[in-house]
């Protein structure tokens, strides 16, 4: 197995991927992509998305919607599947565990007659997001998983090496 890894990655926050990579004896290439972080040369019609949190990901399809949709239907019009892996953690480790995240944006510190006071914010919901990216794994046949940091080298051999999950 040949990865290739996207030259948009920053190499700070790859260094245990590559280093899991390294460890398995996988080759592995720095190059861009065309769509997402991943690409096995043995079947590059599906990619893996490596995404921080959900706190990226919530960026992703409320600031960055367009750009975010505009790349998944670049995948689509190629026949290429879209795997996002978001590295989380604390307990999120599907998509339904994504209506209980508590977004660290909900609430807000604010100084009140000289006392910290903590004010709900207007600012997504896990029920929300989980509503979100339901939607677009629906509408464009993309995948959330999830995973830990410690575990993402791992998942993204797994994902691109799974050749059934691409039918």
């Amino acid at each position: 197995m040949i990865i290739q890894i996207d030259s948009r990655e920053k190499s700070r926050a790859i260094q245990q991927i590559i280093k899991e990579f390294d460890r398995q004896g996988v080759k592995h290439i720095i190059s861009k992509l065309f769509v997402g972080d991943y690409m096995n040369y043995d079947n590059p019609r599906l990619i893996v998305d490596r995404k921080q949190n959900l706190t990226e990901v919530c960026s992703n399809v409320c600031q960055d919607h367009e750009r975010f949709t505009n790349e998944i239907k670049r995948a689509n019009n190629n026949d290429i599947q879209i795997v996002f892996l978001v590295e989380h953690g604390d307990g999120i480790t599907s998509l339904e565990d994504v209506i209980f995240w508590k977004n660290p944006r909900g609430i807000k510190r604010i100084d009140v007659n000289g006392r910290w006071t903590d004010v709900k914010t207007k600012a997504v919901t896990g029920e929300t997001l989980y509503k979100i990216l339901s939607t677009i794994e629906r509408k464009y046949g993309v995948r959330f998983e999830f995973c830990s940091k410690s575990e993402t080298g791992q998942r993204i051999l797994e994902i691109l090496s799974d050749d059934e999950r691409t039918d």
